[in-house]
């Protein structure tokens, strides 16, 4: 089991930045796959972003490519997502998420530890 801590959200304009990180509490921190999910209001958890444990191949949904970009630091237990080009319909909360084994995974259910979320609000 790993605790994870979620930090960074905010009020941002449409075209802006914002940096989420994720702390997790584990000195195991390296062999977990980590995930970036979201959810707005009225509807159900998405993915947006995961990286493996290693930090290879992060992957994206669609709608963050080339704007959203995932990382890591295992020195220091965190994941980062960094956010540009921010867009209304961003606005969500947001969950950092912590799978404990297996491929790396896109949907929700694979992922046994989750942060409580912050949240994330782009207006227009």
């Amino acid at each position: 089991q790993v605790q994870l801590v979620e930090s960074g959200g905010g009020l941002v304009q449409a075209g802006g930045s914002l940096r989420l990180s994720c702390t997790a509490s584990r000195r195991t921190f390296t062999g977990y796959n980590m995930g970036w999910f979201r959810q707005a209001p009225g509807k159900e958890r998405e993915f947006v972003a995961a990286i493996s444990w290693s930090g290879d191949a992060p992957f994206y949904a669609d709608s963050v490519k080339g704007r959203f970009t995932i990382s890591r630091d295992n020195a220091k237990n965190t994941v980062t997502l960094l956010m540009n080009a921010m867009k209304p319909e961003d606005t969500a909360v947001y969950y950092c998420a912590a799978q404990s084994q297996g491929r790396l995974a896109v949907s929700a259910v694979f992922y046994d530890n989750w942060g409580q979320g912050t949240q994330v609000t782009v207006s227009s």
